[in-house]
């Protein structure tokens, strides 16, 4: 088994896909339009995911799934993940309005995918935790109303730890777990708490790529899976 992740998938599927014939596969916000390096960007991921992963892998996606609002508009994005191969793990991103009640959109996913929210996923030999994560004080875009999103999140992403025990862990995140300056965050001090070795996120896109982490900081291993900067393709990030 093998580990890979790709985030901000960004679909908007206004019917059931057809893989057969993509000009008829319609978007209600095509990317292409905010970025014409996104052009027929959900084709790309389709194809490469199939390339590179088989049954037998486990793909992390952090967040940014689909641009659905609601949970019935979010149907044809997700069952676009049904038709890929893989365990499919996911968290909420920020601009994943549709995933609303955990239980109400569990039960809407394909068989394959699977949903981390203050809870994780056992694999072999190693648990995924997670939660969306948030803009980190101390940062250029952190206002007064975001400390108690950061709070809450923190919250989140201690429950999912804990839950884990005390085997291998891989956390994905949305968010950056700190600001643009790279400072200790109450994310970094969770890590550090329950022994978390590898740590996934997205949310960044074009020049706002150059806010990455480092690949190894704090003796934790980081990984930038925002779709576009992995010209869609799943990284690969762990083999068992």
């Amino acid at each position: 088994m093998r580990i890979f992740a790709i985030g901000d998938l960004h679909l908007s599927f206004s019917k059931p896909v057809n893989v057969d014939k993509w000009d008829e596969n319609a978007e209600y916000k095509p990317m292409e339009v905010i970025d014409r390096s996104w052009r027929h960007h959900a084709r790309r991921i389709y194809e490469n995911w199939r390339r590179v992963v088989t049954k037998e892998d486990v793909v992390l996606v952090p967040g940014d799934i689909s641009w659905a609002m609601r949970l019935e508009e979010a149907r044809p994005d997700l069952e676009f993940l049904g038709l890929l191969p893989g365990r499919i793990i996911c968290v909420q991103g920020n601009h994943d309005y549709w995933w609303q009640s955990i239980s109400r959109v569990r039960a809407a996913v394909p068989p394959n995918v699977a949903l981390i929210q203050n809870d994780h996923a056992a694999l072999a030999g190693i648990n995924i935790c997670g939660s969306r994560g948030w803009i980190c004080p101390n940062g250029s875009f952190f206002k007064e109303e975001d400390e108690k999103i950061y709070r809450r999140e923190l919250i989140r992403m201690e429950n999912s730890l804990r839950s884990a025990g005390t085997g291998r862990k891989i956390v994905m995140m949305h968010y950056m777990p700190t600001n643009e300056k790279h400072e200790y965050s109450g994310f970094i001090e969770l890590f550090e708490k329950y022994g978390v070795e590898t740590v996934v996120y997205g949310h960044l896109h074009a020049q706002a790529c150059r806010y990455r982490l480092p690949d190894r900081a704090w003796g934790i291993n980081f990984y930038l899976t925002s779709a576009d900067y992995l010209d869609f393709t799943p990284k690969l990030i762990l083999a068992l």
